[in-house]
């Protein structure tokens, strides 16, 4: 078996089927799809078996408990049975021809293949960002470019969908250590320097449904506590290569709380859970307690403003306003009506 795609699904009844859809056709011998599922609660299973029963390339596996992210594409990488494992989302979707141009890449025997996407609304309808990692030509880097690939590449591999990596080189190395990360493919990579080359594909052959990620409800915890904390555990890179990915303390800057307010990314209650633990100034906390009681949609109005003349490129984060609970849109719409 050549390659293996593999999905770790929970609760996902609703898109993987069309997920599904992209991947099937594009089967050849020598490529299965291996889907593991952490005891979804919803149709999942349901879903995933008629499947099965159509697709004798299709393989199911339903855990007996929820694992989380990490641990169940750990197990997917396991059970695989590929030379090959591409680590692919349960929601988004490949375009034609895709798993053929992997096939052809990893005819070279590299140790990676990071397969670029373009990220598109929720629903599909609206192209939000053309290349969501922005080479614009393919790049190869050899394993002594570890820490160039680190740089170019670590930001784009919060998003696990582009990751093909030799399952030989997956098992080889530490896995567990990065168990409630949420990134133990970044994890993986870069703990130590890849044996083989890794090649970065740069025409998007993946199709993200931006705004739809399952970990929404602790964005907080997991971009400024989690990836900061994994990030900076990478001490062979240099506090320069590591702060070009993430500062090691986001959380400090008032402007990252501010946005993540805007964003219903950060309350009062995070702020009391998960936060003020973190700060030891009386004044920290006071601005930082300030901060998450801006009402939502007024911090979000304000950073729409600030993106719109400031920040007009960064398309995908006037997405995220637009997409959340504190939308300032909504909220005139369900207190004026269409007038608003």
């Amino acid at each position: 078996m050549r390659l293996s795609i593999c999905i770790a699904t929970y609760n996902r009844c609703e898109f993987i089927g069309e997920t599904l859809d992209s991947i099937l056709p594009q089967l050849t011998d020598g490529v299965e799809l291996l889907v593991v599922d952490g005891a979804s609660t919803d149709q999942t299973e349901a879903v995933l078996t008629a499947y099965q029963a159509r697709e004798p390339r299709l393989r199911y596996v339903r855990l007996p408990a929820k694992g989380g992210v990490d641990q169940d594409y750990d197990k997917t990488v396991s059970l695989a049975a590929g030379d090959y494992c591409w680590l692919f989302s349960d929601d988004d979707l490949l375009k034609p021809g895709a798993v053929a141009e992997v096939l052809r890449r990893i005819e070279a025997a590299p140790s990676l293949v990071i397969v670029n996407a373009e990220a598109r609304s929720a629903d599909l309808s609206a192209l939000q960002q053309e290349r969501v990692h922005p080479e614009i030509d393919d790049v190869r880097y050899a394993p002594e470019d570890n820490e160039r690939l680190f740089v170019d590449a670590a930001t784009y591999l919060r998003f696990i969908g582009g990751v093909v990596i030799q399952r030989s080189v997956w098992l080889a190395r530490a896995r567990e250590r990065y168990y409630g990360s949420a990134f133990i493919h970044v994890g993986v990579i870069f703990q130590a320097p890849l044996p083989g080359d890794a090649i970065v594909i740069a025409k998007p052959w993946i199709i993200i449904r931006y705004g739809n990620a399952s970990w929404t409800g602790r964005a907080f915890e997991i971009w400024m506590i989690q990836w900061p904390r994994l990030v900076w555990s990478f001490e062979q890179f240099s506090s320069a290569s590591r702060r070009a990915i993430t500062r090691r303390e986001p959380w400090r800057s008032p402007m990252t709380l501010f946005l993540n307010r805007a964003v219903a990314a950060y309350s009062v209650r995070i702020y009391r859970d998960k936060y003020e633990r973190l700060l030891t100034r009386r004044r920290e906390r006071w601005l930082a307690e300030a901060i998450a009681r801006i009402p939502g949609p007024l911090a979000n109005f304000l950073a729409d403003v600030l993106f719109k003349f400031f920040r007009p490129a960064d398309k995908l984060f006037r997405v995220n306003l637009r997409q959340n609970a504190h939308d300032y849109r909504r909220w005139l719409a369900t207190r004026f009506g269409r007038r608003a």
